[in-house]
């Protein structure tokens, strides 16, 4: 069967997101990623009540909010937004300004994009890859409006002809319904259709079990082989290093 589509992840697959370990905090506090000092700052900026809370105070309860509520909906394969985590801090943290979940959320996302690049090939290469198929995003991500802004900025929009994320959605990969409405969104048939990401679990595990063709990039990933032996789904039809290695493969086929 040709294959006629051709589904991409986001992050480590068309872009990279290279975000430091950490950073350094102050003194008595633990070191915290560095948008979590970001987000503290802005939040004594804004002011409201929130000048005697400490960045050790503010990253224990985003970590509360991360450990109640974030990841048990990832557990379950549901989408936790951007915004409705910070209201969910505000709310703990005794604050009751309405405007500080978006400002969060754009300090956030403006701080995340900083450490965005993408491999000046991708769009020449998914110029190419269109010429013959659809393409198509399907990405967990937790704000919507920053991963268009993410594929704008990197000029991979034009030759994407769906874009679902998982914001909008509600629900993440490797849950079904992610995959099927980004084929909705192609008019596409998983037999005729390849995904391909970076992530075994979610990327390659999601797709298979959709009868998606599947592709494994592994340019981002640390000791792909240690990854595939502690892997325990299906795995993948293909394993590539670059992008670049798509269309040889196709044209192989």
């Amino acid at each position: 069967m040709p294959i006629r589509t051709i589904i991409f992840d986001l992050f480590d697959t068309l872009v990279d997101l290279g975000l430091p370990r950490m950073a350094a905090a102050p003194a008595g506090a633990r070191p915290v990623h560095s948008t979590a000092a970001r987000l503290h700052e802005a939040m004594l900026g804004q002011g409201g009540g929130g000048a005697e809370i400490s960045l050790e105070r503010f990253v224990e309860v985003l970590r509360e909010v991360d450990r109640s509520l974030m990841l048990p909906r990832h557990r379950e394969g549901r989408e936790l937004s951007t915004v409705e985590r910070f209201e969910t801090l505000a709310d703990l943290l005794g604050l009751a300004d309405p405007a500080l979940p978006g400002l969060l959320t754009e300090v956030h996302m403006g701080a995340l994009t900083e450490y965005v690049s993408t491999p000046e090939h991708h769009p020449e290469t998914l110029a190419g890859l269109g010429r013959r198929r659809q393409l198509g995003l399907c990405s967990n991500f937790t704000h919507a409006e920053t991963a268009r802004r993410v594929l704008q900025e990197a000029r991979l929009d034009p030759h994407l002809d769906a874009v679902v994320i998982s914001e909008e959605v509600g629900i993440r990969k490797p849950r079904a319904e992610i995959f099927q409405a980004t084929l909705d969104a192609l008019d596409a048939r998983p037999d005729e259709t390849l995904h391909v990401g970076d992530n075994l679990s979610a990327d390659v595990g999601g797709a298979a079990a959709l009868g998606v063709g599947t592709v494994w990039i592994t340019r981002r990933v640390r000791e792909p082989e240690a990854a595939l032996k502690k892997y325990q789904g299906p795995p993948p039809d293909w394993t590539i290093g670059d992008l670049a290695e798509l269309e040889p493969l196709l044209e192989a086929r």
